[in-house]
């Protein structure tokens, strides 16, 4: 599924956090949004998962208008993993994990046929096979991350939404979750703070500033010492992964 951003520009209670930003990503795509805290990431990606209006602008899936669609029609469409989250009710994992069914259901039917081996396969693909019968509020931060990245691919979603997925993840689970949104197939948005994860895993990176796109393009063309320093206040020195080719990034404080 293709993923446009028409000059979007969004805010909560009438400000516009972010502007004229305009993103494409392509079917099978994973894109990245990378820039400094603040700079109006989360605010964008509200905006492809429908938790924010944008004041302006639109948001087509495969050319369509996302807010042309009902409710249902987008939650089969498009799985989101914000960056917080909250639960009122101890549910136990399996039940968390099947609520990514719901949109393929009917009204208040019950799980069809194949959704409990769907649920089950998805906690095993996260490492988290072993909780299923948990209490969710019982787990720790990592434990609930690798629950609710099971509980947006067993929603079977054609575009993903994962805003730093990698929170509160092991370096082990970090790779393994990035990995596994990849094998799945949908087209990735995702918003990471790890600038060596984002030029590992993704194949197109937008760099957000203030509220506005600075530049794109994959990673090895984007991530340059000048642009990391200017942006992110930093020194960085590239250099390239001996497996992979990937750039990776050294570190240290301007001077």
């Amino acid at each position: 599924m293709d993923l446009d951003l028409d000059d979007v520009s969004a805010g909560p209670a009438g400000t516009r956090l972010v502007r004229d930003i305009t993103l494409h990503a392509a079917a099978g795509q994973v894109v990245g949004l990378v820039g400094p805290n603040g700079s109006g990431k989360s605010t964008l990606l509200r905006c492809v998962y429908r938790a924010l209006r944008p004041a302006a602008g639109a948001v087509r899936l495969d050319g369509a208008d996302l807010y042309a669609l009902t409710p249902r029609e987008a939650a089969r469409r498009v799985a989101a993993l914000p960056q917080e989250h909250s639960a009122e009710f101890d549910f136990t994992v399996a039940e968390v994990v099947g609520m990514g069914r719901l949109p393929h259901r009917g009204g208040f039917a019950r799980p069809a046929d194949g959704d409990d081996a769907r649920c089950a396969a998805a906690l095993h693909r996260v490492g988290a096979g072993h909780l299923a019968q948990r209490g969710f509020l019982s787990l720790s931060g990592g434990e609930k991350q690798r629950v609710l990245i099971a509980r947006a691919l067993v929603q079977e979603p054609r575009l993903l939404v994962l805003d730093e997925p990698t929170n509160h993840l092991d370096i082990a689970h970090q790779l393994e979750v990035l990995a596994l949104v990849r094998e799945a197939g949908p087209t990735v948005l995702t918003a990471l703070h790890d600038l060596n994860l984002a030029a590992g895993h993704c194949d197109l990176l937008y760099v957000i500033a203030a509220g506005r796109i600075v530049t794109s393009g994959a990673p090895a063309e984007v991530l340059r010492p000048a642009l990391l320093a200017e942006v992110f206040g930093v020194r960085a020195t590239p250099v390239r992964h001996p497996d992979t080719g990937a750039v990776q990034l050294l570190f240290d404080r301007l001077r």
